[in-house]
């Protein structure tokens, strides 16, 4: 949700109103901007999904910090994980200095201090969580700071996050809002305690993410058609039976969720006006479908449209003539009978 756009105010107007907003929304902070009034140009959006908020700054650079001495006057004590979506961020804490680009993660404590930078046109994105959501002591939430670059969780959790920004007006206005905090928290744990706690936590965390962590991970290669349930249990070095036993533990049977995974990418993709030259069957294989006959049927099966129908509902234009576009009715998805399969490849020939 916009909750500020420089844009539509005086130039005079601009510094103080963004300060404001940043003080507001995420908590007591010192902020500089690289040019003056009449050069600031700042667009920032936030969205709230239950304990966590999602925060999204566009534009030119500036500079952030929080020392102890506005934790004192903060009630807040919060964890934020930051990346720099377009442009590179600066961050220090500490003596700890790091660059973040688009592929780069930065953690920051708000009662221990840091800074966050860029220069010219940028595009921060962060969230936000209060540090007792975490479960970790404080002490271990630092130790992490400087570390993140070792482990394997930061990948995942990086592009969850972007994930997130990605839908992010329709996911935290959703029922899964809860559930979406959750799965990111578990990550954040996940990520922390992989690089600065001792072994028994390690293991202890690990276990009790590794639902989280596997469903990350296939969210991570969902457009890899070698994704298969081998690869996944290789990857987090459990064995398929092992696998699929959690995974019926959490109540979701693995090949049918992955290929809803896809089938909703497909959906996304048929209708979006910046795939439209692309063919149907080219959409689909990049989502994992090597079978246009397979791909086509579990399509109209899941969303009660094939998906001529449903790109022409969308781009009349693109259609073939003779086709017709579905009804509304015929358009909304509806429930599909499980198929339970356990050893082949998840994508259906």
């Amino acid at each position: 949700m916009l909750v500020l756009d420089t844009d539509d105010l005086p130039a005079a107007d601009r510094i103080e109103a963004f300060e404001a907003v940043a003080v507001g929304e995420s908590g007591s902070c010192s902020v500089e901007q690289e040019h003056g009034d009449a050069g600031i140009r700042k667009k920032l959006e936030v969205w709230n999904f239950g304990p966590l908020t999602l925060f999204a700054t566009h534009g030119s650079g500036m500079r952030i910090w929080r020392t102890p001495r506005h934790a004192r006057r903060d009630a807040m004590n919060t964890v934020s994980v930051i990346t720099q979506s377009r442009g590179t961020g600066a961050f220090t804490w500490n003596g700890h200095q790091q660059h973040v680009g688009p592929d780069g993660l930065a953690l920051a404590h708000k009662t221990a201090g840091y800074e966050y930078a860029w220069s010219g046109s940028g595009l921060s994105l962060a969230f936000m969580v209060d540090t007792e959501r975490l479960g970790l002591p404080e002490h271990q939430v630092q130790a992490a700071i400087p570390l993140l670059h070792h482990s394997d969780v930061a990948p995942l959790l990086l592009h969850h996050l972007r994930q997130l920004h990605h839908r992010a007006d329709r996911l935290s206005a959703g029922p899964g809002a809860e559930a979406l905090a959750s799965a990111t928290l578990e990550l954040t744990r996940a990520l922390i305690v992989s690089v600065a706690a001792d072994e028994h936590t390690r293991r202890s965390v690990a276990q009790e993410t590794l639902l989280t962590r596997v469903l990350a991970y296939i969210r991570a290669h969902l457009t890899d058609p070698g994704l298969t349930p081998h690869r996944i249990a290789a990857a987090h070095n459990i064995s398929v039976r092992t696998l699929y036993r959690l995974c019926e533990q959490g109540g979701l049977g693995l090949e049918k969720w992955i290929i809803r995974r896809r089938l909703e990418g497909t959906r996304h993709d048929l209708a979006a006006p910046e795939h439209a030259h692309r063919t149907i069957e080219a959409v689909a294989r990049s989502w994992g479908f090597s079978n246009p006959a397979h791909f086509s049927r579990r399509f109209r099966e899941t969303y009660g449209a094939t998906p001529r129908q449903w790109r022409r509902l969308h781009h009349p234009a693109a259609g073939l003539s003779g086709s017709s576009p579905p009804s509304p009715a015929a358009a909304r998805p509806h429930a599909v009978p499980p198929r339970r399969s356990r050893g082949g490849p998840m994508e259906g020939r």
